[in-house]
């Protein structure tokens, strides 16, 4: 982890999740807390090293990997805490995310872990889109959607935060099927992103880019490529693919790890959003069929 300043009083501590810092003044502003309390532990003490205020915290999304953290970190500083709507009730109910991972049903133990659930936070203030006052600083937050339900970035001093409404390229290929919610949000998240004007942003997994449109123009090839993989493959198929060997051989034909419970959950979520974007293009069609959720080539209709 290291302390890397963008401009005057705009930093973020480059790890493999990013946490923003803001000062201004008495201010102090955190964007995202990391996994855990070791992560942001070191976050801190480079904080009291520099006599660097904390005075506000916000979290981007609500997955544990950018809110495990915040905790400990409430119980360390008096914090105004803000998080976008909904975002925030899974912040304030951290069994949600293996919930709805889990297709609702109560969570085995295997998914009781810091990758899929953080400590509860309590939320001071829920931030809708727009500009903000944070303190003394003055912001605005983009709600940019598909990675997480209601995710939002930040932007201050002309620096975006922007979370992970877009990953680096070394993400992307690392993961090779990146988890997503919903790719049609996703894309459109990602062309809003091409059409703001900031000095640069920081992803929440990635380096800083004073100009990020490439690294940006890259997740929209990769998403649809993607895309393009599913459509392909389900023309192959006139008597149609279940959902579940959707997902096998998806993640076979992108060779991704998957050994644990959790891990093929998100991966199973990806699949599904991919899936769904080319149901609501009309490019595919969906029914039960013996009992199994069946996708079709609509040009095999």
């Amino acid at each position: 982890m290291s302390f890397k300043k963008i401009k005057e009083n705009c930093y973020y501590y480059h790890s493999s999740v990013n946490i923003g810092y803001i000062q201004e003044g008495e201010n102090g502003l955190l964007i995202d807390a990391g996994i855990d309390r070791s992560a942001v532990k070191k976050v801190l003490r480079e904080l009291e090293s520099r006599e660097l205020p904390l005075t506000h915290l916000f979290i981007t999304h609500a997955h544990a990997d950018h809110y495990g953290g915040a905790s400990y970190i409430q119980d360390s500083y008096s914090v105004h805490t803000m998080a976008p709507p909904f975002e925030e009730a899974i912040l304030r109910n951290p069994m949600l995310e293996p919930l709805y991972l889990f297709g609702g049903n109560d969570p085995v133990e295997e998914l009781d872990n810091k990758f899929l659930r953080g400590e509860a936070i309590h939320i001071d203030e829920v931030i809708e889109e727009g500009k903000v006052s944070i303190g003394s600083m003055e912001a605005e937050v983009f709600v940019l959607p598909g990675h997480s339900y209601q995710q939002a970035a930040l932007m201050i001093n002309g620096i975006l935060y922007a979370g992970d409404s877009y990953f680096s390229n070394e993400t992307l290929t690392k993961h090779k099927i990146p988890f997503i919610t919903d790719v049609a949000k996703t894309l459109n998240s990602l062309n809003r992103l091409l059409s703001m004007d900031y000095e640069g942003a920081v992803p929440g997994h990635g380096v800083f880019e004073s100009d990020p449109t490439e690294t940006i123009n890259q997740n929209i090839t990769y998403h649809t490529s993607l895309m393009d993989w599913l459509e392909d493959y389900l023309s192959n198929y006139s008597e149609g693919v279940s959902h579940e060997q959707v997902v096998s051989d998806m993640c076979q034909a992108y060779n991704v790890q998957a050994s644990g419970l959790g891990h093929w959950l998100l991966y199973r979520t990806a699949v599904t959003a991919y899936l769904l974007g080319l149901k609501k293009d009309q490019h595919v069609y969906d029914k039960i069929a013996d009992f199994r959720w069946t996708f079709f080539s609509s040009s095999k209709n």
